[in-house]
């Protein structure tokens, strides 16, 4: 269902992030994201004078390189549009992210690293949108080519759980969705009335 009919409105800002991955040839992956900032008026700036109805006035974009593993191998970011001549100069700072995995705490890690003075917001914010594009390039590939699948006893503790186990609302341990799949993760109520949900 769509949003409901809004107030009486007119357009100021659109922010547009695009993200897509892609598979090497040489065995790894590389995640594009590329966000722009976008006003519907002209108006003054200090370093770029007049920034003009649709001119962006962030357009930046980052690459990074993957292994199957979601260990970041190599990281490319650039600023083509700023609202400072000196924003791009931040840019090598997100070589500190080589090495690191997309996974558990990656978040936690990414603003230690490059929060605040250390990183620019906005190339920041664009790994969120990176991450996540990750696990839905890298992991139904390399899933379906291995012939994993999304049922798991939950017995076997060499495999440890799930990825997706606890991940979202729908993954929770004790949803339905976790006792049919699951059904040895499964830790809610033991009666017929989650198969309503």
């Amino acid at each position: 269902m769509p949003l409901s009919e809004p107030a009486a409105r007119e357009p100021i800002h659109t922010r547009t992030v695009t993200c897509r991955g892609y598979r090497r040839t040489d065995g790894l992956w590389d995640i594009e994201g590329h966000l722009t900032d976008v006003k519907t008026y002209d108006f003054r700036n200090d370093d770029r004078g007049t920034i003009e109805s649709g001119d962006p006035i962030h357009e930046m974009w980052v690459r990074v390189t993957l292994d199957e593993r979601f260990t970041i191998r190599d990281i490319e970011a650039c600023t083509d549009k700023s609202p400072y001549r000196l924003c791009p100069a931040v840019t090598p700072a997100y070589d500190q992210l080589k090495g690191l995995t997309i996974g558990s705490g990656f978040t936690r890690k990414l603003k230690e690293r490059l929060g605040g003075v250390h990183g620019c917001t906005h190339l920041t914010e664009l790994m969120g949108p990176i991450a996540t594009t990750a696990f839905q390039t890298i992991f139904p590939i390399l899933a379906r080519e291995r012939g994993m699948r999304l049922e798991h006893s939950g017995e076997d503790k060499a495999k440890g759980p799930p990825p997706l186990l606890n991940s979202c609302h729908v993954f929770a341990s004790d949803s339905p969705v976790v006792r049919k799949h699951w059904p040895g993760l499964y830790t809610g109520p033991d009666t017929d009335e989650t198969e309503a949900a």
